[in-house]
């Protein structure tokens, strides 16, 4: 099943890890946080959503061009292209324990100070040169994340 954002359980409030893909190197600045230098790979972006709209209104922002950048993730996301979302709905924020999660994994880099300004972690922004692996996130303890195709929000952009 090929799914939009907008597809994403519709407005429920919950946490998520967006799955972005970059294809080639590139350097950005990233507001006042510095420059990054973005390998080929694949980028594991987490977050929470618990305002108006939920993890739908969140993702459907994170995957559009053109907008005003605000968050750490919206530089970044000028370089790569949106490929999934895993997506946890269990009434309260597992965003910390999703990046905890995620920076002791085999494989997986934190990129340190990259979304997490508002809290105590490492990052909320990881890199994997392999494709990223869910089965290893659940198994380390999280709770069972939903997982949607973005293909067709990267493809009409």
């Amino acid at each position: 099943m090929t799914a939009t954002a907008s597809a994403i359980e519709t407005r429920r409030p919950g946490t998520y890890a967006l799955i972005l893909r970059a294809c080639s190197a590139a350097q950005i600045g990233v507001g006042r946080w510095g420059t990054l230098d973005v390998r080929p790979g694949y980028y594991i972006y987490v977050g929470s959503a618990f305002g108006p709209g939920g993890v739908s209104a969140r993702i459907q922002r994170h995957c559009r061009q053109n907008k005003k950048l605000k968050w750490h993730i919206d530089y970044l996301r000028e370089v790569t292209t949106p490929v999934q979302v895993w997506c946890g709905y269990n009434g309260r924020e597992l965003e910390h324990l999703w990046a905890e999660i995620l920076s002791c994994q085999c494989g997986v880099m934190p990129v340190p100070g990259l979304g997490c300004s508002d809290c105590r972690c490492e990052s909320h922004l990881f890199f994997t040169s392999a494709v990223p692996d869910l089965p290893g996130l659940m198994a380390a303890g999280a709770t069972r994340p939903r997982i949607w195709p973005l293909q067709s929000v990267s493809e009409r952009q």
